[in-house]
């Protein structure tokens, strides 16, 4: 389909120089998450595929917290490709509602699509992927590792949840391990389920270690 080439060529320049956990391997991970759940769910698949490529495409912790560059960006993208208005809307509903947004925002949109792309994002935060991206970002901010007198905060606002500068092991309590419960389709649960057990005996790894245990 010309339009999903289109699309994919569009975000890997868009993204040419992203964050190494917010890059065009991110995406194309969450585009195949999304299609693999897909086939479980009944969908309108061109929504999907549309959502997966452009979810990420002006990640707004990039763009000093502008929750609205990026669909606008992919508004505008669209247009280009001369697709119905309908379509273009539910995509870009979709991009404004996927992201984990703190403990206490909840999104006055829903859709099987947007469960599905938000499923597919989500696993690609969880397991060894997970981990590996959520120290990348901490190092991206100069963050510190781990921090014993910094509890996670589990009752931010979405400002709060936002603006944080915690500790990168916080951000496991304060997203990461509370993602498997938040999980929308039944492929989405099976599989965080076991990512979600993989960072917990990673965690306890980390514990043991910083604790010294050899």
């Amino acid at each position: 389909m010309k339009t999903i080439h289109h699309t994919i060529l569009f975000v890997k320049e868009k993204l040419k120089n992203a964050e190494g956990g917010h890059d065009w391997f991110h995406v194309e991970r969450v585009y195949n998450n999304a299609l693999l759940i897909a086939e479980e769910e009944t969908c309108d698949l061109q929504v999907v595929k549309l959502a997966a490529l452009l979810h990420d495409v002006a990640d707004s912790k990039f763009h000093n917290g502008d929750e609205t560059i990026g669909p606008k960006m992919a508004r505008e993208f669209l247009i280009s490709q001369n697709l119905e208005q309908e379509t273009i809307n539910h995509v870009i509903s979709i991009i404004e509602n996927i992201s984990f947004k703190g403990g206490n925002f909840e999104s006055d949109f829903n859709s099987k699509e947007l469960e599905i792309v938000q499923d597919a994002d989500r696993l690609d935060a969880l397991g060894a992927i997970g981990i590996a991206r959520t120290f990348n970002y901490g190092g991206f901010k100069n963050r510190t590792l781990y921090d014993p007198n910094v509890q996670p905060n589990l009752s931010m606002s979405k400002e709060e949840y936002k603006n944080s500068e915690a500790p990168t092991l916080n951000h496991f309590y304060e997203k990461l391990l509370l993602l498997k419960d938040k999980m929308n389709t039944e492929t989405g649960k099976k599989v965080a389920k076991k990512r979600h057990d993989f960072m917990v005996s990673f965690l306890s790894q980390f514990y043991a270690e910083w604790e010294g245990d050899l």
